[in-house]
């Protein structure tokens, strides 16, 4: 799998244009999915959706399958055949992602339990005004990294207490993931840009559809 994203990041002009792109798309992603200025949680899926959408463009749509069976909830999509989990933040600094979402908290404990680093992982970090990256990390450099340091440092569990939203690689594990020299980096600059955009003109559009057709 390394060889077909080390020719992902090292295409010079898909380099730039990913530089220059995924900001403003991620921007789009917010924007459809904010309600009265607040951010729902809906936006890491259409963040998923952008990152597919780079590796249909850059392989073609027959070497990417989006059909991903419920079983596999760790898996979001599979490239030449092999699975990639997409994992995204929004930081200033490297903090915990999510590996499942639940509110039980039985269920996460049985989660770590059973944990162990299965997939290539490809994981955004989006730090507005400031930089972040778009990393691909081996399954290999997880594995070594959750051998090394074991699943209790590995894995982060919701506090008792608060409202759990799910199980997550602890903070300081994603940072080490990001700078193992194994790992591959695009550094980007995330800039927000002036948008004029309506999430619901094109659902407007579609029921004009035909208007002229239509008999009142």
């Amino acid at each position: 799998m390394l060889g077909q994203f080390k020719e992902l990041f090292e295409d010079e002009k898909l380099v730039y244009r990913i530089k220059q792109r995924l900001p403003f798309l991620f921007q789009l992603a917010e924007i459809e999915s904010s309600r009265a200025g607040r951010i729902g949680m809906e936006v890491g899926s259409l963040r998923e959706r952008i990152v597919v959408a780079l590796l249909i463009y850059k392989f073609g749509e027959e070497n990417v399958d989006i059909e991903i069976p419920i079983t596999e909830p760790e898996v979001d999509v599979r490239l030449f055949g092999s699975p990639i989990a997409i994992k995204t933040i929004t930081s200033t600094r490297f903090s915990g992602v999510k590996l499942i979402w639940t509110v039980d908290i039985q269920k996460a404990s049985d989660f770590r339990e059973n944990y162990r680093p299965s997939y290539d992982m490809l994981f955004i970090q989006i730090n507005w005004n400031d930089c972040g990256g778009f990393y691909y990390i081996p399954l290999k450099v997880q594995r070594k990294l959750f051998n090394r340091i074991g699943r209790d440092v590995y894995i982060k569990l919701p506090k008792p207490g608060t409202n759990p939203r799910g199980v997550e690689i602890d903070g300081e594990a994603l940072k080490t993931l990001a700078e193992d020299k194994e790992t591959i980096a695009i550094y980007i600059q995330w800039q927000r840009s002036k948008i004029e955009y309506n999430p619901y003109k094109r659902w407007v559009d579609y029921w004009k559809e035909g208007d002229s057709n239509v008999l009142v």
